[in-house]
């Protein structure tokens, strides 16, 4: 995992693309089982793209996992801080799983082993955590911190170049 201090390549996603990528995560999702159950989003990151898959595909439950890992600046060690509902889930089985990104593939492989019958998907996907969703939409470099819309500003930016000879 490469954190935002370190990762020469920046990936700016506005509000407009982000909305763009998951309606495309909807997409890919809409025959890949005959009905849904639910989703379960992953907090924080998969929250705003449930709501919008829960919205085209229909899906009228939407459960959630608190999963923390890490922050922008450093990787910790990965805690459960809100489980999920085990009665209403079981082993996953017609469930999706929704997150903004699987990078190192830590919150997604913790998830498989709680609900491993459920269908993991995300909007991005690093080549570390790739193996572990069934469904996303873009790949992205390893060495490429996402700037999700929730997370930035409107500010001047230095030129790629400069900051690649700052690196």
């Amino acid at each position: 995992m490469t954190d935002s201090a370190t990762a020469p390549k920046r990936f700016l996603v506005s509000w407009d693309q982000f909305h763009r990528d998951c309606k495309a995560l909807a997409w890919r999702l809409v025959d890949k089982h005959e009905e849904w159950k639910g989703i379960i989003a992953i907090t924080r990151g998969g929250l705003i793209p449930a709501g919008i898959v829960a919205r085209e595909l229909e899906i009228k439950v939407v459960e959630t996992i608190g999963v923390s890992s890490y922050d922008d600046k450093t990787r910790g060690e990965l805690q459960t801080i809100k489980d999920i509902n085990r009665d209403l889930v079981g082993d996953g089985a017609g469930w999706l799983v929704i997150d903004d990104l699987v990078d190192s593939g830590s919150t997604a492989k913790l998830l498989r082993e709680m609900l491993p019958k459920s269908h993991i998907a995300t909007v991005y996907a690093k080549p570390t955590g790739e193996p572990l969703a069934d469904t996303y939409v873009t790949w992205v470099s390893q060495d490429t911190w996402i700037y999700f819309p929730w997370d930035i500003d409107i500010q001047p930016i230095d030129p790629i170049a400069t900051v690649r000879k700052q690196v």
